[in-house]
């Protein structure tokens, strides 16, 4: 009798275990699914992605003006002609001191070109002249072999500058009418759907919205901590342009890794050939360090109290978008995982059920007691 009720046990067991494996796979094949239609229509989701990460930036300012009295289209407007000549000015304020330094900074690379060759002949190197014309002789001979493929290389960026100008537009666009008709959205939204989704659906999405807001601001503190530390110690050395470069740090900042490394890049080209090798070796020490903060600290603080993350998941979310979809995924990671705990948190509280008060009846209030 015991072994037929333990065997009864063990089946019962495994079809339930079955049954949730099913459920899981289930699960997995409809997220392969979704990410796949995703992928297909990605033309589309990234614009309308940078356009809400652009309105969470603008929204502030644009329902100060509503609340004023401004009509919506017409603090739509502003805000998005004002956003156009901030991003202009950032735009002229890096590209105006460097075009007018442009020939100070040519001559630099001209003249530290000559150290480094006048460097590269001496001990312990001792490269002769003959040795650099006959290496630079088959760089050029490379370079006329793989002509082809520097065309398709160019071809390949420029389709890719015309897509990130195509979807600026976009994004600029669709931020004008979400600053213009995003209040709208929910108590249509509620309209739209049946059912307890109808109060479910709308709370998810007014909680992912403050989520978005908080990594947008997140993001823009931890990048004004960089261009001021990185700033303060290019103007300690002396550096040139230290106002453009700390700009560039400030915007690089929202692009993760690529973004760094660029303004990086940037700062330590200028004052090599401003301030010399050892003034270059100390702007990179310093980018390293700050950049190690940044990434290590200061980001994972400042965005798991913003979001409600654990620093950890910060840090995982951010390596696992970026092995996932590269310098994208490492964008987007962050928002997706706030996102995912937004409605893991919903969904929680939902189905958790609310404790009762020590000394109360079962019965629910008002139940009359059977007789």
């Amino acid at each position: 009798m015991a072994a037929t009720l333990s065997s009864t046990k063990t089946v019962a067991a495994l079809r339930s275990s079955a049954r949730v494996s099913l459920d899981v796979l289930l699960v997995l094949v409809m997220t392969a699914v979704a990410l796949w239609l995703l992928g297909k229509m990605w033309s589309i989701v990234w614009p309308l992605i940078v356009g809400l990460l652009l309105t969470t930036l603008t929204w502030p300012l644009a329902r100060f003006l509503r609340r004023h009295g401004w009509r919506p289209a017409l603090a739509a407007s502003v805000v998005t002609v004002l956003f156009l000549l901030v991003a202009s000015g950032i735009v002229a304020l890096i590209a105006v001191p460097v075009a007018s330094q442009s020939g100070e900074l040519a001559d630099g690379v001209v003249e530290g070109i000559d150290k480094l060759r006048a460097w590269a002949a001496g001990p312990p190197l001792n490269i002769g002249d003959d040795q650099i014309a006959g290496a630079f002789d088959s760089a050029v001979a490379r370079v006329k072999d793989s002509v082809g493929s520097m065309v398709t290389y160019v071809g390949t960026g420029v389709s890719t500058v015309f897509n990130g100008l195509v979807t600026a537009v976009l994004a600029l666009f669709l931020m004008f009418f979400f600053l213009k008709d995003g209040p709208r959205f929910l108590p249509w939204l509620t309209r739209q759907l049946p059912g307890r989704l109808a109060t479910d659906v709308p709370v998810v999405a007014a909680r992912g919205w403050d989520t978005l807001g908080a990594f947008v601001r997140s993001q823009a503190f931890v990048g004004l901590l960089d261009a001021v530390f990185i700033g303060l110690g290019l103007w300690i050395l002396g550096v040139p342009l230290v106002l453009p470069l700390a700009v560039l740090t400030f915007v690089s900042a929202f692009v993760p890794i690529v973004g760094a490394l660029f303004a990086g890049l940037v700062a330590v080209l200028i004052a090599l050939v401003s301030n010399g090798l050892t003034d270059a070796l100390i702007v990179l020490a310093l980018i390293v360090v700050v950049q190690q903060l940044e990434g290590n600290v200061f980001q994972p603080m400042i965005q798991s109290r913003g979001l409600g993350l654990h620093a950890a998941v910060v840090l995982l979310a951010v390596a696992l978008g970026g092995s996932l979809a590269g310098v994208v995924g490492s964008l987007l990671a962050v928002p997706v995982a706030a996102l995912i705990a937004v409605v893991w948190n919903y969904l929680r509280e939902q189905l958790s059920e609310p404790p009762r008060e020590p000394g109360t009846d079962e019965s629910p209030a008002g139940a009359v007691a059977p007789s």
